[in-house]
């Protein structure tokens, strides 16, 4: 099982220092945040995206997936909204695909609305980019967040788009806010898993980010329940962009690695 964290959190760091900062803590990716303020985004030209991706391959880590804000359950007021959705789409798997990820992460956005429509236009709108990702390499991940934040909600959206281009990244956070099982969890997406987030909060009331091992995120059991699962992959989300309080993430890095290896190693010992 190889180890990535997320962008998210070091907001605004520069490629280079992000490549150095993974190289240096062992470890083997990164999944970067896409969006305008960050320095990774679907805006970049090519020779921008060329440069990045050579950066991260000069340092021998991988890109693991590009995280996006598409919301594929969200309601569009229009054609012009519906389309420039699908643009959204469209713009995050070549993105992705241009700087070798083979993941592009979207949300279900689903808000308050009718579960049937939710989940209607999210299929609709998976299906259609689906192809598209297809053909550049890349596979769309809808995360477990907001309104089917549970392995078994995301898992009958994955079911009716049926396309191996789409699939699950799995947020421990959210299936355990959810109130599924990890073991529950694993299995509702077995065959749709593309890799997994882990993190650590005090409590469901507080979210602010901890070291891994330091709050109360099922994490050994979430581990043990992937097995040789997820992609390979366990990416390390921690969201300092929405809580600047929270310790800073480079300084964290190692023991958290530490950490996640010692919970793989318990997972492979049985």
């Amino acid at each position: 099982m190889r180890l990535a964290f997320s962008t998210l959190g070091v907001p605004g760091m520069p490629v280079d220092a992000v490549a150095r900062l993974a190289a240096g803590c062992g470890y083997q990716g990164v999944e970067l945040r896409a969006h305008p303020e960050e320095p990774v985004h679907p805006g970049l030209g090519p020779d921008r995206r060329a440069a990045v991706r050579d950066r991260f391959a000069d340092a021998g880590v991988a890109v693991l997936a590009v995280a996006g804000y598409a919301r594929v359950a969200a309601e569009c007021a229009g054609a012009a909204a519906e389309a420039a959705l699908a643009r959204e789409l469209a713009g995050l798997v070549d993105l992705a695909a241009d700087l070798g990820a083979p993941f592009v992460r979207v949300f279900p956005g689903g808000g308050g609305r009718p579960a049937g429509r939710a989940g209607a236009d999210a299929v609709r709108r998976l299906a259609a980019v689906a192809p598209r990702a297809a053909e550049r390499g890349v596979r769309v991940l809808l995360e477990t967040h907001d309104s089917h934040r549970t392995g078994a909600a995301a898992a009958r959206i994955l079911a009716a788009v049926d396309h191996p281009a789409v699939g699950a990244l799995w947020d421990v956070l959210h299936t355990w806010l959810g109130g599924e099982t990890p073991a529950a969890t694993r299995a509702a997406l077995a065959g749709h898993l593309g890799y997994a987030q882990v993190k650590d909060v005090a409590s469901a009331q507080d979210l602010t980010p901890l070291p891994l091992g330091a709050g109360v995120l099922p994490l050994p059991a979430a581990v043990a329940a992937l097995g040789p699962a997820a992609g390979g992959w366990l990416c390390w989300e921690y969201e300092k962009r929405w809580y600047p309080g929270a310790a800073e993430l480079p300084g964290l890095l190692a023991a958290g690695r530490a950490h996640l290896e010692r919970l793989l190693g318990r997972a492979a010992g049985g």
